[in-house]
């Protein structure tokens, strides 16, 4: 089992720590996340103007957006994945019946040959038993 980091961070000024079982690069990149969130938020006169907790809220649904948007971007390139997979799927499936197809011809090619080879034959043979008959009057 992975070993629990505790890193101090600084967001919005102030020093947190951070507990988890996540490396430390990847909880300091979160508090990094926050703190642009911050950054982009207060680029607002509008929040800049608002109460510590309208400004909490408000804080918390610009997060939120980015994760609805971002889930739904996985989903999406996860449909576009399982679509590609299916016809992936069909044309290996469609591969092997044209391979299934094309054995299944030269087979009958191959049986043709025999057949076109044994008339040959029977026709020599009866050309030849014509010339004796012939021959012989």
């Amino acid at each position: 089992m992975a070993q629990k980091n505790d890193i101090p961070v600084i967001i919005n000024g102030k020093v947190y720590t951070l507990s988890g079982y996540e490396s430390e690069e990847y909880l300091q990149s979160i508090a990094m996340y926050i703190n642009n969130k911050i950054t982009e938020c207060k680029s607002s006169e509008h929040y800049r103007k608002l109460n510590a907790e309208y400004q909490g809220v408000l804080l918390a649904l610009n997060i939120a957006d980015d994760y609805f948007k971002i889930r739904k971007q996985a989903e999406e390139s996860n449909k576009v994945e399982d679509e590609k997979d299916k016809q992936l799927y069909d044309l290996r499936h469609e591969v092997i019946e044209t391979r299934i197809k094309q054995e299944s011809a030269l087979k009958l090619v191959e049986e043709y040959k025999e057949q076109v080879n044994a008339l040959q034959r029977k026709i020599i043979q009866l050309e030849a038993e014509q010339n004796r008959s012939s021959s012989k009057k």
